[in-house]
């Protein structure tokens, strides 16, 4: 995808251009910002844009180097994360352990041997490292010293959600080119112009997202939008929340049914404050959170926030999801009660 076809990063991407156009481009890139928006993306099309056989200073998307890199297949630019081949020549990188998300001294080594080569077929050679702040101490220490004298004709650029866990030696020897979502309510003309969808899915997806368009992307084709309206329907039962129910094959369909569930008291917040209605997440089910407003205070929903947020930090911890659900849902049905007696 060439520049001009990304949307919303116009900001991010002119800064690039500018650099190719004045031949200043560093020799390592921070691409920071929230998950899903694009920066590898653009990552990727800087990648084709100095290598481009039309030189345009952008993708043709049609030489054959645009559609090596477009493929992961050009034997010059290389995506770095935690699946990524490890140098095996390297005995700390197999004892190194760590978790599985990981980026080791061993991607970093590769990373390190094949900087040093001259390049195959391009101009430059582009090294993309995905969530580098993954990247472990020993990685991070030995990408260090990479960064402070690259090889000429070598391009790295870390890309990151977490920039603040990355060293900050490291980000001392990139430029940060910083990326931003979208204004939810452009992400739903985008979806719905574009990509064909209907005003009501268009809108849950802009919202739920919060303006990342590659999150919006990567769920319009799924069935997020009846799931989400089917699991509201489960646990929103007449005088209770039933969150145990609820057939749950993984821990990211349950990260995704926590998700749901702030949005959906995160509505019933904003109808309470008197909010726009345009503004709710889950628009198409407006009546039934007109009907829930009475029955939580402020203070009920804040703690609801509350459980919802420790719910999510625990499920990263390996905690059983059923046990999770459970005191979630004494908390929530706790609330409910307490509301119920006050309106009696």
């Amino acid at each position: 995808m060439s520049f001009k076809r990304i949307k919303g990063q116009d900001k991010a991407i002119e800064i690039l251009k500018e650099d190719l156009r004045q031949s200043r481009l560093g020799q390592g890139y921070l691409f920071a910002g929230p998950q899903g928006i694009g920066k590898k993306l653009v990552a990727k099309t800087l990648a084709k844009a100095l290598n481009c056989q039309n030189e345009t200073l952008d993708s043709c998307d049609s030489c054959a180097s645009c559609l090596k890199i477009e493929k992961e297949q050009h034997p010059d630019v290389y995506i770095i994360n935690a699946s990524a081949p490890l140098d095996a020549g390297y005995e700390e990188a197999k004892s190194e352990g760590g978790p599985s998300t990981a980026i080791k001294i061993g991607h970093i080594r590769r990373l390190q041997k094949e900087i040093s080569l001259r390049p195959y077929e391009a101009r430059v050679k582009v090294f993309i490292i995905e969530d580098a702040h993954n990247l472990t101490a020993a990685a991070s220490n030995a990408l260090l010293k990479i960064l402070e004298e690259p090889p000429a004709n070598s391009l790295i650029i870390l890309v990151s959600a977490k920039p603040a866990l990355l060293f900050k030696t490291i980000i001392s020897r990139c430029r940060v080119i910083k990326f931003y979502p979208l204004e939810r309510k452009a992400l739903q003309e985008i979806l719905e112009k574009d990509y064909a969808l209907e005003d009501n899915p268009a809108h849950f997806l802009a919202y739920f997202c919060e303006g990342r368009l590659g999150q919006a992307l990567a769920l319009k084709d799924t069935d997020i939008f009846s799931r989400k309206n089917s699991f509201i329907d489960t646990v929103t039962l007449p005088g209770r929340v039933d969150l145990e129910s609820l057939s749950i094959k993984n821990r990211q369909e349950a990260r995704d049914y926590l998700n749901i569930l702030a949005g959906w008291f995160r509505d019933i917040y904003l109808v309470k404050t008197g909010a726009s209605h345009l503004e709710l997440v889950n628009l198409d089910k407006k009546s039934e959170l007109l009907k829930l407003m009475p029955c939580f205070s402020f203070m009920d929903l804040d703690e609801i926030f509350s459980g919802i947020r420790d719910a999510l930090v625990y499920l990263e911890q390996n905690i059983n999801i059923r046990l999770l659900l459970s005191n979630l849902r004494e908390e929530i049905n706790y609330r409910l009660t307490l509301g119920q007696s006050r309106a009696a």
